[in-house]
């Protein structure tokens, strides 16, 4: 009997909840914990009396290792299921070692506390070897690999869309459709309306984060990294349209460059309209974007962490989202000596999601992957010893899951490339 630990009640976890309950065959019993055990238990009484899968609840501080200890030790799962916060990584994953469990996230570690000086020491050192300056990196989590594979356990790194599918889309086109791949782009296109003057469709403070900071990309074995937002591109993409995309740094980057050999360059790029630049322009200008504290009214808080409790929570965003995405990855490459390029990707749309899972499609895109990730490693399809990324696994049993449970992608040949 197979018996999962999810830790994480937001909006990415209730979908990977969801859908393991739709596959009650591999995950016979789960164990939903988080800070807030009320979300847990409204979630296990909607789901309990549709799923042959045993629900449970626990509250849990994942900030603690010795919380998560205590929490695993009780409920003796087979997997751990790390869908909290990627501040949260690094605890989640000693507190896996300490216990002898597999573990699995969605997104790689960054720290909460950018000031503190032994990470930051360590932050610039790396920003002056590597060349980029994102506070997220593989580093801290490649580091456990040794300790890992010393116990015989399985970290499973990003198993979400992108990072994630976009990783195993790299792997399938290297196995079926390239001798060599020579450029991957990567392309993230929300093509969805909530309503909201401006909103997030994922954490607001790792968003937020994420696309106000310097954009780099994988060129020629080194990093090129340029202004937030300064290079665009217009695309169009199938069922959603023309739409402004911008070049961003992102972390799927860092290890596809380490695993496809002799790729040139790798991109990514993700859409966003005028609306919400302009929006985040502002808040930035005047400091809501900052993650320094700042005193206010003799009380000290976080901008960022502030601004959060004033946007719409991204969870309650499927009612009223419409409208479809499109992520996928551009290869160019040359197979039988022949220069060759390929489209895949997958098409999702937000109201489909909403009426299965009660989710828009951005959450929806994320959480079925983390259970499918957590399927491969159930199931033993993907079974080693070590710290992995996806691209580094049989992308096969992933691909064949994809199509059945709810991701389905598509193919195209010589598309329209990318300039």
């Amino acid at each position: 009997m197979s018996k999962v630990l999810i830790i994480g009640c937001g909006g990415v976890a209730t979908v990977a909840i969801h859908k393991c309950c739709q596959n009650s065959d591999v995950f016979e019993e789960i164990c939903i914990a988080s800070r807030t055990k009320s979300k847990c238990d409204a979630l296990r009484e909607k789901l309990e009396s549709t799923t042959k899968t045993r629900i449970t609840t626990e509250q849990v501080d994942a900030d603690k290792v010795e919380e998560v200890i205590a929490l695993i030790q009780k409920v003796q799962p087979d997997l751990v299921m790390n869908i909290a916060l990627p501040y949260q990584d690094l605890t989640i994953m000693d507190a896996c070692l300490a216990c002898g469990v597999p573990y699995l996230d969605t997104a790689n570690y960054e720290p909460e506390n950018i000031q503190d000086p032994q990470w930051r020491t360590i932050y610039e050192k790396r920003c002056r070897e590597e060349g980029f300056s994102a506070y997220f990196d593989y580093s801290w989590q490649w580091a456990y690999r040794e300790k890992f594979e010393k116990a015989g356990l399985m970290a499973l790194l990003g198993s979400g869309f992108d990072p994630g599918v976009t990783q195993v889309f790299c792997a399938y086109a290297q196995k079926h459709w390239f001798d060599t791949i020579d450029t991957i782009d990567i392309l993230d296109c929300n093509g969805g309306d909530h309503g909201y003057p401006f909103a997030t469709n994922f954490n607001p403070e790792i968003n937020l984060r994420e696309v106000s900071a310097p954009g780099s990309y994988w060129e020629n074995g080194h990093w090129v990294e340029i202004p937030a937002m300064s290079i665009k591109r217009e695309y169009h993409f199938d069922q959603v349209g023309m739409k402004d995309m911008y070049l961003l740094h992102h972390e799927e980057i860092e290890s596809l460059a380490k695993n496809i050999p002799n790729v040139r360059r790798i991109r990514f790029f993700m859409t966003f309209g005028q609306s919400y630049l302009t929006h985040m322009k502002c808040l930035e200008n005047v400091g809501m974007l900052s993650t320094e504290p700042v005193l206010h009214d003799g009380h000290e808080i976080v901008p960022i962490q502030f601004l959060k409790t004033l946007l719409p929570d991204p969870a309650s965003l499927g009612p009223r989202t419409v409208g479809k995405t499109n992520i996928g990855c551009i290869f160019t490459g040359k197979k039988d000596g022949k220069e060759k390029s390929v489209y895949l990707y997958n098409i999702c749309d937000h109201q489909e999601c909403y009426q299965e899972v009660g989710s828009q499609a951005i959450s929806y895109t994320t959480g079925v992957p983390a259970m499918i990730g957590a399927m491969m490693m159930l199931t033993g399809k993907w079974n080693r010893a070590g710290v992995f990324t996806l691209e580094e696994l049989d992308p096969d049993p992933f691909m064949e899951a994809l199509n059945r449970c709810g991701l389905p992608w598509k193919v195209e040949e010589n598309p329209m490339l990318v300039d």
